[in-house]
């Protein structure tokens, strides 16, 4: 065989097939902030996600994820009702967040750095998130974060504005299994 031929052989194997459905059961999005200096987590349990991915063909890849706000429990209904709430995720009028990527480059072996638009409660920012990438059978798993100000996005409006209860920062972390769309 020769060496092209290899090459090509090669690529084939390791070309991850673009279109990917997300396993929602296995995937997680979870939002930290802390309150008073101590960490507070909640989960997104209802997301989608459309991921087209191949890491030879990262110019053609992208992703599209959206959360369903309302699915955020952080583990009692009286924290959930209060951050569904208006000065919160204002869930009623904003029912999801989202990122839809735009270039996807290189960061090293099986990192990537993902740029593109979060929209949440109506505003949007441009950010990069750095992804990280494995193989787990047939299925490939995409893991980051992204930390953002809550107040960029108006997220802790009226009394929770003042950032000295509720820290600025807020730290989202995914965990997406994706497989082969059949």
């Amino acid at each position: 065989m020769r060496i092209p031929s290899m090459l090509l052989l090669l690529s084939a194997v390791l070309a991850v097939p673009a279109l990917a459905q997300v396993d929602l059961a296995k995937s997680s999005v979870t939002a930290t902030a802390k309150q008073l200096g101590v960490p507070i987590e909640g989960k997104f349990k209802k997301i989608s996600a459309v991921i087209n991915f191949n890491p030879a063909q990262l110019a053609q890849s992208n992703a599209k994820v959206d959360i369903a706000v309302n699915s955020y429990d952080m583990g009692a209904p009286e924290y959930n009702h209060e951050v569904l709430g208006k000065d919160w995720f204002n869930a009623a009028q904003f029912p999801t967040a989202s990122f839809v990527s735009g270039a996807i480059t290189a960061a090293g072996p099986n990192k990537y750095n993902v740029a593109g638009k979060f929209t949440l409660k109506g505003k949007s920012a441009d950010v990069v998130i750095p992804v990280t990438t494995k193989m787990d059978g047939a299925a490939q798993v995409f893991d980051g974060a992204l930390t953002i100000k809550r107040t960029q996005f108006n997220v802790g409006d009226g009394e929770w504005k003042d950032t000295s209860v509720v820290a600025d920062d807020v730290v989202i972390r995914f965990h997406v299994v994706a497989t082969p769309a059949k």
